[in-house]
């Protein structure tokens, strides 16, 4: 029985799909972590007291979902180079519960998969 894999020419078009998305995740995460350092903060010190503590409120909220954003980034871009490793020797594309080809349509739009829809849904 021969290996079920994608083709070396397909790997390749996948492979370039998600350094792109990388590219664009690393970039999105680099943002997110600059308005976390306050690189382009507006303080409040010049703010009347009852107002200056609902702006720390609202601005620990925002912090906190920010910080919470910054972490699924995180995790995203480590989805996507684990993908990249599993294009490198060749596994990708073959879901880890059926061993079957996840369908293409599903890699272009969610290259990091590593169920297929059928896998996936078996799941819920």
């Amino acid at each position: 029985m021969a290996d079920v894999r994608y083709s070396d020419q397909d790997l390749a078009e996948f492979k370039e799909l998600i350094e792109k998305k990388i590219a664009a995740a690393q970039g999105d995460l680099d943002a997110l972590r600059a308005s976390l350092s306050h690189k382009d903060d507006n303080g409040t010190d010049d703010t009347a007291y009852s107002f200056k503590m609902m702006e720390e409120g609202a601005a620990t909220l925002s912090r906190e979902e920010v910080a919470q954003l910054a972490g699924r980034q995180e995790k995203f871009l480590r989805s996507l180079e684990n993908a990249l490793i599993r294009i490198s020797n060749k596994s990708y594309g073959v879901c880890r519960e059926t061993g079957k080809l996840i369908k293409k349509e599903r890699l272009m739009a969610v290259p990091h998969a590593t169920l297929s829809i059928e896998a996936k849904e078996a799941q819920s």
